[in-house]
């Protein structure tokens, strides 16, 4: 599947959050913990460059623990914080001590000088979908930002002071022009590229055999299906579609139903715990 999705709005952003870098002290960046390279945009390791991270990795309650800890020791570093987190159980004093932590040199250096740094200001960057609102809202116990469980809600920047130490700058989630096929589908399958534009039923059929190859127990324990090692894509969706009364009148299976359950449950994490890619992937 050839897929891309790049409207105008996400190349305004890119522009802003250039603009507005000089306002903040450094950036945490969500990433999807399913996908943690595919849901890091290329154009921000150029962009901010001059700026420290805090790396976000949400929805670990929805990706392998054990590859959360694999990715977060190969992605941290002494500008990059990686930390583990669920955004639907907000922590503020980890993020604010992370934070502190990041900055301890700056910091120090107005200790030095008898000064007072003040609360730190941070700006959040991400991709469509990466859980940013909901972070900042739960982080926050406000509706600062608004959220929805699908891409490109967040459209304005917003300045959310979240604790005495620590204010957030939210910007839009943002996307780049032209994706590799596989970081491609690793966004279309959690829902960073709006279904809208999407075959659903090939990404569905695509999912399929991606579980079939990392993760063929996830779905033999939630399709109570027996076995499908020798079992094709389109075999496995038909054996589904059929437990799952995805049928049309004769029998047929109803492709689009059935795409909808599989992609809806993946999503929610009800296949259970899953990471779709490992480092040794891609870096």
């Amino acid at each position: 599947m050839n897929i891309n999705w790049y409207p105008g709005h996400m190349k305004k952003t890119i522009e802003d959050i250039e603009k507005k870098l000089k306002l903040v002290d450094f950036v945490i960046e969500i990433i999807d913990s399913r996908i943690p390279f595919s849901s890091r945009n290329p154009l921000f390791d150029d962009l901010l460059k001059n700026k420290k991270r805090l790396l976000i990795f949400n929805k670990s309650d929805l990706s392998d623990p054990k590859l959360n800890d694999l990715w977060m020791d190969r992605l941290t570093d002494e500008n990059n914080f990686a930390i583990s987190y669920n955004a639907m159980k907000p922590n503020v004093g980890l993020v604010v001590n992370k934070s502190e932590e990041l900055m301890a040199e700056e910091i120090k250096k107005f200790e030095d000088k008898g000064l007072n740094k003040g609360p730190l200001r941070a700006m959040i960057v991400g991709i469509p979908n990466s859980g940013k609102s909901t972070f900042i809202n739960s982080i926050s116990g406000t509706r600062s930002a608004k959220t929805g469980n699908r891409p490109g809600v967040t459209k304005v920047n917003q300045w959310i002071k979240i604790h005495p130490k620590l204010h957030l700058l939210d910007t839009p989630g943002v996307l780049w022009p032209k994706f590799q096929d596989k970081v491609g589908l690793n966004l279309a399958f959690t829902g960073a590229i709006k279904d809208e534009i999407m075959d659903r039923e090939t990404l569905a059929l695509r999912l399929i055999e991606k579980l079939k190859e990392i993760a063929p127990s996830s779905l033999e324990e939630r399709y109570k299906l027996q076995d499908i090692h020798d079992m094709t894509g389109i075999e496995i969706m038909d054996e589904i579609g059929s437990k799952r009364g995805a049928l049309m009148r004769g029998g047929y299976i109803d492709y689009e139903k059935v795409s909808g359950i599989i992609l809806d449950e993946f999503r929610k994490g009800i296949l259970g715990r899953i990471t779709l890619e490992v480092p040794d992937e891609f870096l």
